[in-house]
């Protein structure tokens, strides 16, 4: 097998290692282990090299246990409405076990889905630049680079958007880390090291997903 073959081999590996992690144990994260996933955040691609991403490291117990706070709030609002319009319900009417039904519906709408940003030993505030144009698209590159580095660093990570969706919280998580005007919080990544291992989530298999020169003409016509 060829060296690049290894290489694909291995960065795949990676892609399909990568899960949101909301577990974690008391151990800290090295400095060399964080300017290696901020480092991966700097490399990523962004229309006209506009680089509009900003990264603050968040470490002080008290700060992060606002973050989580206020990411339980924007998690609850959000999947209460969810509740109350009866989306909620039609995304888990296949889910047949009514006491796991239960439990994942007062999760979601309590917020402690999101709450447990509180607990990684550290948060990555993503800020982007509002007046480039793929501002969200480039944040997400380079969220998407540090949740790799992430894990091929062993480590765990979730990407946590509950606390920048509604302007309220912008504003809040704005004054509490000093962002200046001209950027936003895009998301937050928690970071840490796993507390327990996690079963790889089931994915539609490609001949579902991709077609051939026009939409609905399967570009793959059996399972590989």
């Amino acid at each position: 097998m060829s060296e690049i073959d290894n290489l694909a081999q291995a960065t795949m590996k990676v892609i399909q290692d990568r899960r949101s992690i909301r577990d974690y144990t008391a151990e800290p994260i090295s400095d060399q282990d964080l300017l290696q996933i901020l480092e991966a955040g700097r490399q990523a691609p962004s229309g006209e090299n506009a680089q509009p991403w900003r990264f603050i490291v968040v470490k002080d117990a008290e700060t992060r246990t606002r973050l989580g706070a206020l990411a339980g709030g924007g998690s609850g609002r959000r999947f209460t409405a969810e509740y109350v319009t009866k989306r909620m319900q039609e995304r888990f009417a296949t889910l047949q076990d009514e006491a796991k039904k239960r439990a994942a519906f007062e999760k979601l709408t309590s917020g402690q889905v999101s709450a447990f940003l509180a607990d990684a030993p550290v948060s990555i505030v993503v800020c982007g630049k509002k007046d480039v144009w793929d501002m969200p698209f480039d944040t997400s590159a380079a969220i998407e680079n540090m949740l790799l580095m992430v894990t091929s660093l062993g480590l765990g990570a979730c990407w946590v958007i509950a606390p920048c969706i509604d302007i309220r919280d912008e504003e809040r998580i704005k004054a509490l880390l000093g962002i200046p005007e001209g950027f936003k919080a895009v998301s937050i990544l928690s970071v840490g090291h796993p507390a327990r291992s996690h079963r790889p989530r089931p994915r539609l298999p490609l001949q579902s997903l991709v077609f051939a020169e026009k939409w609905g003409e399967p570009y793959i016509k059996e399972q590989p």
